[in-house]
């Protein structure tokens, strides 16, 4: 199937999904809450499904004017699928969604669950660091040497000493070892006579060797068997000769697009400038009759010359869509009105906002309607749009090139509206002269109003002071790399955290058991609230997205790989935090205040000055680490002199600095969250991420690839079922340590000989402390107090309540019988008796 066949199946999948959207008839209010969780669901699962197609379409295409019409789509889907996660949450107070029973009616199965990650975040990411390597090694070369130390003779002589005692010692242990292993050699290589008839030699040899035959081709057929039972892996570990041809494939692919997309950049500013010298002033003539036309047919009409449409209605283009001149002053007319309007209505739109909150509280808790406007459907219905009217019915072979055609009818509406601009403003002095001429109206002057001084005892507003204002950005930025704040993230991959799908987490919820989230479910929720975010620019402007994000579990599960997956997904500069760090660089308030304001000023508009990136803010992370110590509810002794919780106001403070469109997110590890407060703390992290100890599915899967990853392909020799079972309670990191202990080179040069057994990794296990059943329920009280937590909970209360009221059967419809108009007055009479 070629790139455009796949491109219309997803628009067919997509056409069918926005008739869903869009129904004929609209639907009635839903009362059921896991119905509309359900429908939500639905739509989720197949907005994914068409974006991991069209994500592949995207990176398969080479015409660079088709990649824009699927970028519009892919960027419109992205918020879509942001927009239906939020609405879910907001439905199952929970940040988990279990979906088995729909997986199977869409014939999906979990790994259909992945949040793909645009692999077009990953070109630009190359670029990034390219440029980020090349700033961070001139700035290492501007860098002063530091002088050598002197040292005294007698520290001299006696370094040397060591050293020469050390190279002596070496030599003598190989000397040692060789001599060694020659007396082996020499005593088992001597030649002894035995009594055997060379019948019986020859029987001996056979027997050897039909032996050493038949073992080998039991093992053949036992490794047979085992791969077709899917036990172990059908081929050998690495890429495969057709994997290899398809990078090489993707690399040519990619060349050619950079290409094409140069050269439709130059084509663009060549169709244009043509356009302009051919078409400019024809353009231009025709639009100033037009308009001249109007504005005799308006006298005409009403007997004065209209109001000119500000740019902001339109201007010009306002007045030619197929009105009359009368239809157009009345438009202008009521479009005052409204301005004056909504001048007025600024004063009480608070407390009219606050009345639209309070409704839809309301409309919630009633069950009603759950049907929030999306601010990414239009978008994806123009995209769909240009495919059906201009790319369906073109065949992709042979169209590789630009196709000029379109191109000028792109660049021919935007002369036209830069024209209609010009135009504009001549044709308004025109109107002016044409009103003193022949109506001989004159413009009133309006007099300025004097601005009363107010008086009163109220303080002035002081401005912030600017810590840095003295100082350029590049000072700014190399001295966070100088100070160690500004760190270049590890190349590490969102798919590098291994976790499997928690199988039985829809069958704990039908118990009424809340499971623990599994590492493929923390994956997932990484994805969709740091990575797509921090990418795509299109859905800041238009999506309110969390700024702050908390990571919260034990030692060991994977929060710094998953810091680092962010920045290396996206391009993103890692700030690293922490309060020890912080101590020893800025000690005292002062400077906490000024590190802070340093960051915070340099992260969103980094990358401008030093990549000079126009018109776009580049991602930025801010990683605080162990972020509970600047909430403590009481500093211990150890951080006492450092006093974490200075950071406290002054963090507060540079959040506030941050706007919606920032590509900046801040991300809080912490291992002991239920050491701070949980008001503030929750406060600050608006989305928070329990992240737990593997289940036995992620371990089994977690042994297997990082024996790989360290270059042993577990055999059948190595029972990994017992081994996940005897590390419940472990964490991904002691895994690792447990395989790298014993993943020596030296064992790795024998596993030829010796395969791999389990028992070889107790030793090293057994001086490990796991994660207990007392820090695991510690975690979970956390949990449960986190505001979204605390709603569930509450919501689940008043379920209950309500069941047990209706079933008490208090009247016959299950509910309080209304009191009438009689019972109202007794009941008034008897208070004022009292």
């Amino acid at each position: 199937m070629t790139s455009h066949r796949k491109w219309a199946a997803a628009h067919g999948a997509l056409q069918d999904l926005l008739q869903e959207e869009f129904p004929v008839e609209p639907p009635g209010p839903q009362v059921d809450r896991l119905q509309l969780l359900q429908d939500r669901a639905i739509l989720y699962l197949k907005y994914l499904k068409i974006f991991r197609s069209l994500e592949e379409v995207y990176e398969q295409l080479v015409q660079p004017q088709r990649r824009r019409a699927v970028r519009v789509v892919l960027d419109g889907l992205t918020g879509r699928i942001l927009e239906l996660k939020s609405q879910m949450v907001d439905l199952e107070l929970s940040e988990f969604h279990y979906f088995d029973d729909l997986l199977l009616d869409l014939k999906m199965t979990p790994k259909d669950l992945e949040i793909p990650v645009p692999r077009y975040f990953l070109r630009e990411k190359t670029q990034l660091q390219a440029k980020f390597a090349n700033i961070l090694e001139t700035f290492r070369a501007n860098q002063t040497v530091s002088p050598v130390q002197s040292m005294s003779l007698e520290k001299a002589v006696r370094l040397l000493q060591v050293s020469e005692r050390v190279r002596q010692g070496r030599i003598r242990a190989q000397f040692m070892k060789e001599l060694l292993q020659s007396e082996r050699g020499f005593h088992s290589r001597t030649w002894k006579p035995t009594n055997l008839t060379p019948d019986q030699a020859a029987i001996q040899i056979q027997k050897v060797w039909r032996g050493h035959s038949q073992r080998n081709r039991t093992n053949t057929l036992r490794t047979q068997e085992m791969i077709s039972l899917g036990m172990i892996p059908a081929g050998p570990p690495g890429p495969t000769s057709a994997q290899v041809q398809a990078r090489r494939a993707s690399l040519d692919r990619k060349l050619i697009q950079d290409q094409n997309k140069e050269e439709y950049q130059r084509a663009q500013l060549r169709v244009k400038q043509s356009i302009l010298d051919v078409e400019g002033t024809d353009v231009r003539d025709t639009l100033q009759e037009q308009i001249r036309q109007w504005f005799s047919e308006c006298r005409d009409a009403t007997g004065t010359f209209p109001d000119f449409p500000d740019s902001e209605d339109g201007g010009s283009a306002a007045i030619f869509c197929h009105k009359t001149p009368e239809q157009v002053s009345a438009e202008l007319a009521v479009r005052r009105e409204d301005g004056e309007k909504k001048k007025s209505r600024q004063r009480g739109g608070a407390e009219k906002s606050k009345r639209r909150k309070r409704r839809t509280e309301e409309t919630e808790e009633d069950g009603g309607q759950f049907n929030p406007r999306s601010s990414f459907l239009p978008d994806i219905v123009k995209g769909h749009e240009i495919f059906t009217d201009v790319w369906r019915c073109r065949d992709d072979r042979g169209q590789q090139s630009l196709d000029f055609q379109l191109l000028r009818e792109e660049k021919r509406q935007e002369v036209e509206q830069e024209v209609r601009v010009q135009v504009d403003e001549l044709m308004r002095a025109e109107l002016e002269n044409l009103r003193l001429v022949v109506d001989r109206t004159q413009k009133k002057k309006k007099k300025k109003k004097k601005k009363k001084k107010k008086t009163g005892s109220r303080k002035k507003k002081t401005k912030k002071k600017d810590l840095t204002s003295n100082r350029s950005l590049q000072s700014l930025f190399e001295e966070l790399i100088l100070q160690g704040f500004l760190v270049q993230p590890m190349n590490i991959k969102l798919s590098d955290y291994i976790g499997e799908y928690s199988y039985l987490a829809s069958t704990l919820r039908q118990v009424n058991i809340e499971p623990m989230p599994s590492l493929s479910d923390v994956r997932q929720l990484v994805a969709l609230y740091a990575v797509l975010p921090l990418g795509s620019q299109a859905v800041l402007e238009k999506f309110p997205v969390a700024k702050t994000l908390l990571l919260a579990g034990p030692s060991g599960v994977g929060k710094k790989t998953l810091v680092h997956a962010v920045c290396s997904e996206t391009g993103a500069h890692l700030f690293h935090l922490s309060p020890a760090h912080l101590n020893n660089r800025y000690p005292g308030r002062g400077g906490a205040a000024y590190l802070l304001h340093l960051v915070f000023k340099v992260s969103p508009d980094l990358l401008l000055l030093v990549f000079k990136v126009a018109g776009e803010l580049q991602p930025s992370v801010i990683w605080i680490e162990d972020a509970e110590k600047i909430f403590y509810k009481k500093t211990p002794k150890t951080d006492r002199e450092s006093d974490p919780r200075r950071l406290k106001k002054d963090l507060l403070k540079s959040l506030k600095t941050l706007k919606l469109e920032d590509r900046v997110l801040v991300i809080g590890t912490t291992r002991r969250p239920f050491d701070a407060e949980i008001k503030p703390f929750c406060k600050v992290y608006k989305k928070i991420i329990l992240i737990p100890r593997p289940d036995y599915a992620s371990r089994l899967v977690l042994w297997r690839e990082l024996l790989r990853a360290e270059g042993a392909e577990p055999g059948p020799a190595l029972d990994l079922s017992s081994l996940a079972k005897i590390t419940d309670g472990f964490t991904q990191g002691h895994i690792l340590q447990a395989v790298r202990s014993v993943l020596r080179p030296h064992r790795l040069k024998k596993l030829r000989l010796q395969p791999l057994t389990a028992a070889e990794f107790i030793q090293s296990l057994s001086r490990m402390e796991p994660v207990y059943r007392e820090e695991e329920e510690a975690f979970r009280v956390w949990f449960s107090r986190t505001p979204l937590s605390r709603r569930k909970a509450q919501a689940a209360k008043t379920n209950e309540e309500e069941g047990r009221r209706g079933g008490r059967g208090r009247g016959r419809g299950g509910g309080r019988k209304k009191k009438s108009k009689e019972d109202k007055n007794k009941t008034k009479k008897k208070k004022k008796k009292r």
